[in-house]
């Protein structure tokens, strides 16, 4: 909290709930803000004029200085509102912070949002909802002891994969990318601090659903998690883990809305794989088939640098209807 009192507020659901149980608190901000809204409109006759339209005005949640302002609103407005008998006065007193706009965001581990809750999370961005949702991709099931996961990549070594996962990881950020009305991004935020904090800036301004897939260090990798920042960097120029913006408010401008933010490979897969146990277990058990498994994942990340540099190239008409993404939310 901040000398006011003020903070986020923080609940828990089942993690697989996650998305859904956070869709329920948008929706019910939602709602208490309209309500909010039509009390203001029906006593609009007994207050200050003035004050209901600054009141009825736009109002960033990114902009602190609009937010302070939006609350010294609310303030005058309830010492106006204690003056009038009109029940409507008590009802508007009672809710008047609703007023001031607020962010959801639902935070979660790659087990929920690429497994068990991907239905929930994929329910959720399909909505057009104005959620924001974090996940914290370990690519591997951290809590119940290092299972693998639709997250986990290939050449990996994990329970259930021992011998070395021999798919290619899920592809979460593509997959929303395909509705077209999502703000998606993959962030590193020990390798690119300064991408990471202008990333989840720029989601929080985009009206509707946002999701964004964070890098996240593990024990289950296998390394002194001392050096994550290093190994990090190496994740992000091996291309193991890309980073890139998916806005779609760029088609507007006539660009393209996949925006890569990772440079050409510095740093060789290999050379990224083997910093970590995961990886180089499966060369103690099966030396073959750990160079085989590395041939894999070095064409998969080939793979997926040649698709997207050629959707970051990809230019989507305006059409004549007008609608924005977010408009429905």
């Amino acid at each position: 909290k901040d000398s006011h009192g003020r903070g986020p507020a923080w609940n828990n659901s089942l993690f697989e709930d996650a998305a859904e149980f956070g869709l329920g608190f948008r929706l019910a901000v939602d709602a208490l803000a309209r309500n909010a809204r039509a009390l203001l409109a029906s006593l609009r006759g007994s207050l200050s004029e003035a004050l209901v339209s600054e009141l009825e005005s736009p109002c960033a949640v990114t902009d602190e200085r609009a937010l302070e302002r939006r609350r010294e609103a609310v303030r005058a407005l309830r010492n106006e509102l204690s003056r009038l008998a009109d029940p409507r006065a008590r009802s508007l007193g009672m809710m008047a912070d609703e007023l001031v706009p607020r962010a959801v965001w639902v935070i979660g581990g790659d087990g929920w949002a690429y497994d068990i809750g991907y239905g929930g999370l994929d329910h959720v961005i399909a909505s057009g909802r104005d959620v924001k949702l974090l996940v914290l991709d370990t690519e591997v099931y951290s809590n119940t002891g290092g299972q693998q996961s639709k997250a986990t990549p290939l050449g990996a070594s994990a329970k259930f994969a021992a011998a070395g996962k021999e798919t290619r990881k899920k592809d979460l950020g593509l997959l929303a990318m395909s509705y077209g009305h999502v703000y998606v991004a993959s962030i590193a935020l020990q390798a690119k601090p300064a991408h990471a904090a202008d990333t989840l800036r720029e989601a929080m301004t985009f009206r509707g659903p946002a999701l964004i897939i964070a890098n996240s260090p593990c024990i289950a990798h296998g390394y002194d998690l001392l050096h994550s920042p290093e190994q990090q960097r190496r994740a992000v120029d091996s291309w193991a883990w890309p980073l890139y913006r998916f806005d779609p408010r760029r088609v507007a401008d006539g660009k393209a809305p996949l925006q890569l933010d990772s440079g050409p490979v510095k740093v060789p897969l290999r050379k990224y794989m083997e910093e970590e146990a995961r990886f180089r277990m499966v060369e103690l058990r099966d030396p073959a088939r750990y160079e085989a498994l590395i041939k894999l994942a070095e064409d998969a990340v080939a793979d997926r640098r040649a698709l997207y540099a050629q959707l970051a190239g990809v230019t989507i008409p305006t059409h004549e209807s007008g609608a924005k993404a977010g408009d429905h939310g």
